[in-house]
């Protein structure tokens, strides 16, 4: 099994973080952009992440995930070596290294693409061409990424693109030496396609990471011995900011009971999905929780629900975005003075202690799930797993609430650094949580 179960994981998108032009003219004066994010590392080492998901890195026309070149570093951030050194730092940091992995489709000015629109035929089934034309008049019809033409779909059925891809890898594990890879849009990519992908990066490295974004159905049909090590979970996504937002914490109970409840027929026990509360393509949490107060509970479920966690660069300080003013409201660059000064709440405190815990902790990365004590407004569970025992308690209410855990033991909230006694009342104020460990 990959060695992924304890870890914490900050997720950056770097053409926004860097403060990168919003198109590219391809130039070789090329600045280091990627600087920031090495200046940033003392930041996230002592919130106690373990890995970064990068977004899209290499040579594409606007937002990265219309790539032009697999093998050169986009040249908005800086140069192969500029991110070369990064991966060294982010690794002497112990820092794992995991890249996006764009390979359903590509950029207009992908160079094989360019060629069939030159009229050399040689990588025409390279993509899913046919006769007609296509709205920018080329002359021939091409399929597009969910019927955004910008985007041109790979053929993935052809042996030679899966090769070319795999080759794609190989140089990046040699160049980069990165440990493992998230893959868009994995709900689009071949199954069969994925097994290959499977065994050629695990003979790279049998530690490699391999985690798919998925938004629907059964995520067993993508995560399985054969293909993914972990995937997206939308599901739990949605029920963590409408449970709070409804003030309805039955909704997340019962999508975590489905999930990962000690039944025969719950989905995913034992299995570890990529948990989030946003991302580069959703509103950030502080936007989307109609009562702010709640900030700072939702990150303690997060972080020992089951599941890995993932933090987008900024939310720990709070910072609003909406998805309704376009992408870059999401994808803004990263300005530590900026963000204490607009963000909704400090959470830097809280995610450390959580992250700290994530990170060490046997029972959240392995131990059972189960429910103790579940109101509209107020949850609690625990995980245990070779004597260790953590439970989490979540008032969502304003107003204060008296929990009833019943578990004996000496315990410390992680939250606060103080002992804790679960043994009989154990009273909360308003939107607080309190994380208790049995160490």
């Amino acid at each position: 099994m990959s060695d992924f179960t304890n870890f914490a994981v900050y997720h950056i998108y770097p053409l926004g973080f860097c403060g990168c032009p919003k198109t590219n003219d391809y130039s070789d004066n090329t600045e280091n952009r990627l600087k920031k994010i090495e200046d940033a590392i003392p930041h996230i080492k002592e919130m106690g992440f373990n890995a970064i998901y990068f977004g899209p890195v290499f040579q594409s026309v606007a937002h990265g995930y219309d790539t032009v070149d697999y093998t050169k570093i986009d040249s908005r951030l800086g140069t192969n070596a500029d991110f070369a050194a990064l991966c060294k730092k982010l690794h002497e940091n112990g820092i794992k290294v995991i890249l996006d992995g764009v390979f359903n489709h590509v950029g207009r000015d992908f160079t094989k693409f360019v060629e069939v629109r030159n009229g050399n035929n040689s990588y025409r089934d390279w993509f899913h061409i046919n006769d007609g034309n296509s709205c920018y008049n080329d002359g021939f019809w091409y399929e597009g990424w969910e019927g955004h033409y910008e985007l041109v779909k790979l053929n993935l059925y052809n042996p030679a693109v899966k090769e070319y891809l795999k080759e794609v890898i190989t140089g990046w594990v040699k160049e980069f030496d990165i440990d493992g890879l998230r893959l868009d849009v994995a709900y689009c990519l071949d199954l069969n396609f994925l097994k290959e992908l499977h065994g050629h990066c695990k003979w790279l490295k049998n530690d490699f990471w391999l985690m798919g974004e998925t938004l629907h159905g059964d995520y067993n049909r993508w995560m399985n011995p054969e293909m993914l090590d972990s995937v997206t979970n939308y599901e739990c996504y949605k029920g963590l900011f409408s449970s709070f937002n409804d003030l309805n914490m039955f909704e997340i109970a019962h999508s975590l009971n489905r999930q990962f409840g000690k039944e025969q027929w719950c989905l995913y026990t034992g299995k570890l999905l990529y948990s989030f509360v946003d991302n580069h393509d959703v509103s950030r949490i502080a936007t989307m929780l109609n009562n702010k107060r709640q900030l700072p509970v939702i990150y303690p479920l997060l972080f020992t629900m089951p599941g890995i966690p993932g933090v987008y660069y900024g939310s720990e300080y709070g910072i609003e975005g909406d998805k309704h003013n376009g992408d870059d409201a999401l994808r803004v660059e990263y300005n530590e003075e900026k963000f204490r000064a607009e963000g909704i709440a400090d959470l830097t405190a809280e995610i450390t202690a959580l992250c700290n815990l994530r990170t060490s902790s046997k029972a959240l990365a392995h131990g059972d799930y189960t429910p103790l004590q579940l109101l509209n407004r107020q949850f609690s569970f625990r995980r245990d797993c070779d004597g260790e025992t953590v439970v989490t308690l979540l008032n969502i209410d304003d107003n204060p609430f008296d929990f009833n855990p019943g578990i004996s033991g000496e315990f410390t909230d992680v939250l606060t650094g103080k002992k804790i006694d679960l043994s009989g009342s154990v009273h909360l104020d308003g939107c607080s949580a309190v994380v208790a460990v049995n160490k």
